[in-house]
């Protein structure tokens, strides 16, 4: 029976036609980067202290310098500078310049503080939504809710989303997500208040990832075997690509409406993928609209400028007509192999998501230039990709995914122990926990998408990676409150999650060289061929070591007999 692997290896595995549709579907990858990180720029906290009212006359008439002005004005560095302000009439003209406040207390210290009722004054040229809604001191929470609702929204998108992807199809799914994120990001950079600016930013969460998902599940299903991987791990490197545009784009652009709006327009654009990128006939042969999948498998024939199989009306899905291709929620845990995937799968994607933004949190919280260290720490993900390239083929999946989330746990641990004298070496090990965990979190995109059956395989991936946005919607919490107790807090954490999810990848099965599987069936058959394999290599041992026995056998009975 003609399956669509079969008819991609003489059509072309990775042709014209799976290049143009490749480079289309990149700029949705690219796109989804200001949205999962833009917080970083979108709401990025400068120094800051209390306004008070004729402060900044009396440092006009007294011709202080900026440092003078907060040696004598503010009660200290840390949170009691920024969130409290001497109780000081400052307008009064018995104040004198050289120390204002030693006619009013023997002790600068003893003078009564309060909070800061007139708002505050940020140190920085540009503006986020911290210095534009005042989310500082004891509304800092709010900046976390507000990275927390774009992750909320990808958890609960990925549930609705991915149902309509395996439903109804990923070009509908496609087109829905795309043109309702760009609306969101733009309602987003005219927000009027803060609420508003939450709701926004949620619809955009609902929606933003499933388009990056669809567009992440058609390319790896328009492309042979030989090629899923090296196009499955090039489509998250656009993402990295677009981390790096982000940062130079928010050094460009440092208020944050425009810089909301910038990446959010030319999503517009990319509704003309609709036109340009057909139906995945993967999908269309799962729910028996053979006709349709045939048509397709002939335009993509026609665009890489081969002649279609002569048997090319006998495609179909190698599947029991009696099986129900409807996908169900039930179906991730229909039986006890699909169970043990969904929820080691589940685990992965957690791990991936704390670690990977918790490391830039806690980067970001205790680094220096903000641009600077964001594009380093960005460039660090263009080496992992070219490290997954090249194990991928000679150690295949689960080794190399096991290894790197114990690299990255391992990092994080050792960066408990490394003094704060020797910052270079803390952002070193920092670089190698971010390559490791980013390699991880790759793998596991690639790993999610090879062990599931067609017809559920979109609602799969949904699914399991919506424990990541559960991953994303604690993340902030978990490392801005547990450094209020100690700064290596969130690092024993991040180790303790990695080291774990090491060791839990080795009870997935192998899936290099295997063909995605098509059914409940072939996907219970990966964990089967897996223990075939290695009982094959076994008594390929066995059958060795029989071998070189015998010979030995018969020579000694030989001699037996000469003598």
């Amino acid at each position: 029976m003609l399956t669509v692997d079969d008819v991609l290896e003489q059509v072309g595995e990775f042709g014209w036609f799976q290049k143009q549709t490749f480079l289309i579907l990149c700029l949705l990858s690219a796109a989804f980067a200001p949205i999962y990180v833009g917080i970083v720029f979108l709401a990025f906290t400068p120094d800051h202290r209390c306004r008070s009212p004729g402060v900044t006359e009396l440092s006009r008439r007294c011709g202080w310098s900026l440092a003078e002005e907060l040696n004598y004005t503010v009660p200290g560095p840390g949170p009691e500078g920024q969130c409290l302000r001497y109780e000081v009439d400052w307008n009064q003209s018995a104040l004198s310049c050289l120390d204002p406040l030693a006619g009013l207390a023997a002790n600068g210290s003893a003078l009564p503080l309060g909070p800061c009722t007139q708002g505050w004054v940020y140190d920085t040229p540009g503006s986020s939504i911290v210095t534009e809604f005042n989310l500082v001191c004891d509304d800092s929470w709010k900046v976390d809710l507000f990275q927390s609702c774009v992750n909320l929204g990808f958890f609960l998108g990925s549930l609705g989303v991915g149902y309509i992807a395996d439903r109804f199809g990923r070009k509908v799914c496609l087109l829905a997500t795309t043109i309702t994120c760009a609306i969101s990001g733009v309602l987003t950079a005219v927000a009027p208040d803060y609420t508003s600016l939450l709701l926004f930013r949620l619809l955009q969460g609902l929606v933003s990832k499933g388009s990056w998902t669809a567009g992440y599940t058609l390319i790896t299903e328009f492309v042979g075997l030989g090629y899923r991987r090296t196009v499955a791990i090039l489509y998250q490197t656009a993402f990295t690509t677009g981390l790096v545009l982000l940062s130079g784009l928010a050094y460009v652009l440092p208020h944050w409406r425009w810089l909301q709006l910038a990446v959010s327009l030319p999503i517009f654009l990319l509704l003309f993928c609709y036109w340009f990128v057909p139906e995945s006939p993967r999908w269309l042969l799962s729910q028996k609209r053979n006709t349709e999948a045939i048509k397709i498998m002939d335009h993509i024939a026609q665009k890489n400028g081969k002649l279609p199989p002569a048997d090319l009306k006998m495609l179909s899905v190698e599947e029991d007509i009696t099986e129900k291709l409807s996908p169900s929620f039930t179906d991730l845990f229909r039986t006890p192999i699909l169970r043990k995937y969904t929820f080691i799968l589940m685990y992965l994607w957690f791990t991936s998501s704390v670690v990977y933004q918790g490391l830039i949190m806690h980067m970001g919280a205790t680094g220096g230039n903000l641009y600077l260290d964001f594009l380093y720490s960005a460039l660090v993900e263009f080496p992992a990709a070219f490290i997954i390239l090249v194990t991928i083929d000679r150690f295949g999946r689960r080794y190399p995914l096991a290894t790197f989330n114990l690299v990255a746990g391992l990092a994080c641990f050792l960066m408990i122990f490394i003094p704060h004298d020797l910052p270079w070496l803390n952002i070193t090990i920092a670089c190698v926990g971010r390559m490791g965990i980013t390699i991880g979190f790759q793998m596991v995109c690639l790993v999610n998408a090879e062990l599931f059956p067609t017809f559920i395989r979109n609602l799969g991936m949904m699914v399991c990676s919506s424990l990541c946005d559960v991953g994303g919607i604690l993340t902030p919490f978990l490392v801005f409150r547990l450094m209020e107790v100690w700064q290596g807090s969130p690092l024993i954490l991040f180790a303790a999650l990695g080291l774990v999810a090491g060791g839990m990848t080795l009870l997935l099965p192998e899936t290099k060289g295997v063909t995605l599987p098509e059914t409940i069936e072939d996907a219970e058959n990966l964990h089967r061929k897996a223990k075939s394999k290695e009982r094959k290599i076994y008594l390929q041992v066995q059958t060795s070591e029989l071998n070189t026995q015998v010979p030995e056998r018969d020579a000694s009975q030989g001699n037996a007999r000469q003598e």
